[in-house]
Order: structure tokens, then C-alpha cells, then sequence
């Protein structure tokens, strides 16, 4: 018992290490899958009017990442021009994250995540 009650807490932590790790982890894959879906979007948004094309990909990379606190998901679209055929577009998206074990903060920062496509 006296053993017991001297190593369940190292496993406690360790436990919840693992599970916190795996929240954030299971974030960073949402935002990198957002990213290539929104940025499969823009490459085929060329044929859209100008003034859709950017609140479309926005669009898709937020339901892409409907699981992911939607107030706190930064999404950015840069096309290098005008949409041209054979031009790049970029689409990046940035989200917070926080490791806490038992209440204190241990990490915390920015997941961060960026594809490039050619417009179609």
C-alpha cells in the first residue's frame, strides 16, 4: 500500500500527460487536414467571382475544422496574383494550444500549419 501510494501519483501525471499531449496532437492533425482541404479549394476557386474566393476557402478550412473552437482558428489565404492558371496560392491557419497537468500551464503556443497549391 505504502508503495502504491508513493508511485500512483508519478502515474497519475504521466497519464495525464499522455492524454493532454494527445488533445493537442489531435489539434495540430485538424488544422494541417483543414489546411490542405481549404487549400484544395483554392486551387480550383479561380472560376468564382473575385470577392468569393477568399471567404470560400476561409469557409472550407472552418468546417474542415469543425471540431477546433472556431473564435480562436486564424486563417490566412495569400495567392501570389490574380488566380491565374499556374499561379500559387497559400493557404496557412494558426491555433492555440495549452499542455496543463492538474491545473499548471506546462507549454503553450501556436499550432501552425501552411500548404501551397497551383490554381487549377
Amino acid at each position: 500500500m505504502v508503495e502504491f501510494t508513493l508511485v500512483f501519483p508519478v502515474l497519475a501525471i504521466l497519464l495525464f500527460g499522455v492524454i493532454q499531449f494527445g488533445i493537442a496532437f489531435n489539434n495540430y492533425l485538424a488544422v494541417t487536414d483543414a489546411v490542405r482541404a481549404g487549400s484544395r479549394q483554392a486551387a480550383v476557386a479561380r472560376f468564382l467571382p473575385a470577392s468569393q474566393r477568399v471567404p470560400t476557402v476561409e469557409s472550407k478550412v472552418r468546417s474542415s475544422a469543425n471540431n477546433l473552437n472556431q473564435s480562436k482558428l486564424k486563417v490566412f489565404v495569400t495567392p501570389t496574383s490574380d488566380w491565374d492558371p499556374g499561379s500559387d496560392v497559400t493557404v496557412r491557419a494558426t491555433y492555440p494550444y495549452s499542455i496543463s497537468l492538474l491545473g499548471v500551464v506546462v507549454k503553450t503556443g501556436t499550432l501552425q500549419s501552411s500548404t501551397t497549391e497551383r490554381v487549377e
